[in-house]
């Protein structure tokens, strides 16, 4: 399985070299792929991915927003997301039911509600494709059945709007926000996934020094038994 980083930065003001555009993943495998996400950024550019298939976690714009104008391809969405963003001018909708695997060119996908937002609820996708599994995480608090989600899995790709402490607030005693990079990597410890990618990446981050973030990140992962590294737009990585 090949996963293209097109974009990694959140939902943020701040833009750097490496992290220009929204974030949006190709996954591919054996020549056929799909994109998951597609924010802001690419409104007017989604042509440049040349997807053949778009996959939408949730409806908030650095997720959803390059599809205002329409998409090129057939859309994947839950019904919450659909009704989000049922202006939006995409002729081919098609509807994800979550925790129900469905294959899209080749790759087969599960979607898992997760904790982030009342107004945009949002899933994250469990891809498989050979003996490859990875979860794209981009946006999240907690995972509703996260042990389910990680078994087995090679790579976590996770939400990397903090480092240190999780953003959380409460809604109707619902909690929402971002899950810490720190806290995401526990996770991973527990289910002993090997390795974790930081992408949707929040502002210390973007502003930062990687050359000092890196191997801070790195150290937190040893002692988890998992690999870690942060994404960038461009890379690409073979699972």
């Amino acid at each position: 399985m090949k996963l293209t980083f097109h974009g990694t930065r959140g939902e943020i003001d701040a833009v750097s070299r490496r992290h220009r555009r929204h974030s949006a993943l190709g996954v591919a495998y054996r020549g056929r792929g799909a994109l998951i996400d597609c924010g802001a950024d690419w409104r007017g550019r989604v042509d440049e991915l040349s997807p053949r298939a778009i996959l939408l976690t949730h409806a908030h714009p650095d997720h959803a927003d390059g599809l205002r104008d329409g998409a090129p391809c057939p859309v994947w969405a839950t019904a919450e997301t659909w009704k989000r963003i049922e202006r939006y001018p995409i002729e081919e909708r098609r509807t994800v039911e979550p925790r129900e695997p469905f294959e899209v060119r080749g790759l087969r996908f599960e979607a898992f509600p997760v904790q982030h937002s009342i107004r945009a609820p949002a899933v994250v996708y469990r891809v498989a494709a050979g003996t490859a599994a990875i979860v794209y995480a981009p946006d999240l608090y907690e995972i509703d059945d996260r042990a389910a989600a990680l078994e087995g899995i090679d790579v976590y790709i996770a939400d990397g709007a903090s480092i240190d402490r999780s953003i959380v607030r409460y809604r109707e005693d619902t909690p929402i926000g971002h899950a810490s990079v720190k806290r995401q990597l526990e996770w991973c410890g527990e289910a002993g996934v090997p390795r974790m990618i930081v992408t949707h990446c929040g502002s210390r981050i973007v502003k930062g020094d990687e050359r000092s973030l890196g191997p801070r990140l790195a150290r937190l992962g040893e002692g988890r038994g998992v690999e870690v590294g942060i994404a960038h737009d461009g890379m690409e990585v073979v699972v």
